[in-house]
């Protein structure tokens, strides 16, 4: 595994092939876990990794170097994400369904989720979550991922960090609560 500095020196002597293909190495599958988690869907998760991977090609040339690759990258993924959920939860309003309806449909059909009944109501929980929840809530409950770390990537206070997964995590306990009664 090359470091961020020898990735970027590659990168500015005109390596740009090797050194993003080094970066795709070094990071691809942990991003592709990132935004698996919080989209869910694994052809979702992918075409979102290609687009970072784009946005990452194209701007790769102004990285400052304020942070690490691999933030620089999980901003890029988080704003993905965000974009994505946020444009469909528009389209799933003009189509007079709800995105948690939608993606439990979508996880009951994903022949790559494996999860009992208890996984995928956490995940239909998780779904109903608003976009920038949903990724506090999954990078903190999957990955245990410091708030501080959370706050450079996507550029917000831990304060409001905190909130944000405390209101998610209460969420998603009503969320489930409110099921198991009924299905159980």
């Amino acid at each position: 595994m090359s470091d961020d500095g020898q990735i970027i020196r590659q990168f500015k002597a005109g390596q740009k092939e090797e050194a993003f293909n080094q970066i795709v190495k070094n990071y691809g599958e942990r991003l592709y876990w990132h935004i698996r988690r919080i989209v869910i869907v694994h052809e979702d998760a992918d075409d979102l990794l290609q687009e970072t991977f784009v946005k990452a090609w194209g701007a790769l040339d102004r990285f400052r170097g304020d942070s690490g690759l691999y933030t620089w990258l999980y901003r890029i993924a988080t704003n993905e994400v965000i974009t994505f959920l946020n444009r469909k939860k528009i389209d799933t309003t003009a189509a007079l369904s709800t995105e948690p309806e939608l993606m439990a449909a979508r996880l009951k059909a994903d022949r790559n989720f494996d999860g009992d009944k208890l996984q995928r109501l956490l995940q239909e929980a998780i779904a109903s979550l608003p976009p920038k929840q949903r990724v506090v809530f999954c990078e903190r409950y999957y990955n245990e991922t410091p708030y501080e770390d959370i706050s450079k990537a996507m550029g917000t206070s831990t304060g409001a960090l905190k909130a944000s997964y405390h209101h998610a995590y209460n969420k998603v306990l009503e969320y489930v609560k409110a099921r198991i009664d009924i299905d159980y």
